[in-house]
């Protein structure tokens, strides 16, 4: 496949939990956060993923581009690589729950936030002026429009009731512990993740406690979950549970009590924190009780029917040939302005040229000024048309230099 010029400009730094650790995770994203407010940039962050999408392109209103480096195990994407990558991750391909609905959910956040965040959070003070420079580059702002379409088209096919990674870690919470009918769960946290593993271990019949920072979100999160709220912090008493599930952003402070009962215990961990909430000592003394959000992202994919997953694969390659087409259509512009311009100029000269040497009416003037329309619109409709239609930039370069634009 022709790959247009303005594709080529795209590149993608993937990041991911399969085959970087979290801490390495972590790090990246506290180096990618130094470029991120630049409009040539995009940052996606979720448990799993630390994704920077950026355009190879000059400014002269912006320093020079200097993405940071990923660390072993993340890759660089070129070209329709990356494209294509970002369109897997919407339809839900490249997640453990295929079709998922978290990864879109985040898709939409990543672009909302960063069109609130505007020229206010870019480096580099331009003048109010020159803030349309400062807007997210086309190139990507297409590409996530594009994606999140592709997203909602194809969670419309899903087969069943939707799952999350949530579910993934209450199954694992049962490799454990057997079904969790009837058992004690607790729940560290109230975010969105937390809420997912809390409304799947309360759909299986388990018992949720939800700990939390915030005592009021604690309680409305064990509210939604036909749970209790119970209580959090360092001084804390861990409740007796059969299983306990951390989706927090911070350590998760233990009392002295509350690590020895997690040590001495026979309670699972699963831990949905990125990075970890639990201390490296403590992990290692859990052992293979203890599950982290990594774990779950090397854990095999849920199983679809081929069907489904080639319709999948299917859908991505059409969004992918649309963006191509996309692309294409935006390099050949210049081209495009460039021809019609000089047509006109040259159209508006001979005609200046011709009323200065015959005296014609108005009504003659016009007629000669419309043929004159219709005869340059005649003569260019076929070199445009090839130029929208120009994949490879063969075209752009043929007429810039036959046209000596």
């Amino acid at each position: 496949m022709n790959v247009p010029r303005a594709a080529l400009e795209l590149n993608a730094l993937v990041v991911h939990a399969r085959a970087v650790s979290s801490d390495d995770r972590e790090a990246f994203a506290q180096a990618a956060m130094r470029v991120a407010h630049d409009p040539r940039v995009i940052l996606l962050r979720t448990c799993h993923r630390v994704e920077l999408y950026h355009v190879d392109v000059a400014s002269p209103h912006l320093p020079a581009l200097t993405p940071p480096t990923p660390p072993i195990g993340g890759e660089r994407l070129e070209g329709p690589a990356a494209a294509r990558h970002l369109l897997t991750v919407a339809a839900g391909l490249d997640s453990v729950v295929v079709g998922e609905d978290q990864i879109l959910h985040q898709l939409r956040e990543c672009l909302s936030d960063r069109h609130l965040q505007g020229a206010e959070r870019c480096p580099v003070d331009i003048g109010s002026h020159d803030a349309a420079a400062l807007e997210l580059d086309p190139l990507i702002e297409r590409l996530f429009q594009v994606a999140l379409h592709l997203g909602r088209e194809t969670r419309s096919w899903r087969e069943g009731p939707p799952r999350s990674l949530g579910d993934v870690a209450t199954d694992r919470v049962s490799s454990f512990i057997g079904p969790l009918i009837g058992k004690r769960v607790l729940v560290v946290g109230a975010g969105r993740m937390a809420r997912l593993a809390a409304l799947s271990a309360s759909r299986q019949g388990a018992q949720v406690l939800v700990a939390n920072r915030s005592a009021e979100r604690a309680a409305a999160l064990a509210w939604d979950a036909g749970g209790e709220p119970v209580a959090y912090g360092a001084e804390a008493a861990l409740p007796e549970v059969a299983a306990v599930i951390p989706a927090i952003s911070a350590r998760w402070e233990l009392s002295p009590a509350a690590m020895a009962q997690l040590i001495d215990g026979a309670m699972p961990v699963v831990d949905l924190s990125s990075p970890p909430a639990l201390d490296p000592v403590l992990r290692e003394r859990l052992g293979a009780r203890f599950t982290s959000v990594d774990d779950l992202a090397r854990s095999p994919q849920d199983q679809i029917r081929p069907r489904l997953r080639n319709r999948l694969e299917k859908a991505v390659g059409t969004a992918e040939a649309q963006f191509a087409a996309w692309a294409s259509a935006r390099s050949s512009v210049p081209a495009i302005q460039a021809l019609s311009e000089r047509a006109e100029t040259r159209r508006a000269e001979e005609l200046d040229r011709l009323f200065r040497r015959l005296e014609l009416a108005d009504s003659d003037r016009e007629l000669v000024e419309q043929m004159s329309h219709r005869l340059v619109a005649g003569l260019l409709h076929a070199p445009i048309s090839s130029l929208r239609e120009d994949a490879n930039g063969e075209l752009d370069r043929a007429a810039r230099a036959l046209f000596a634009l």
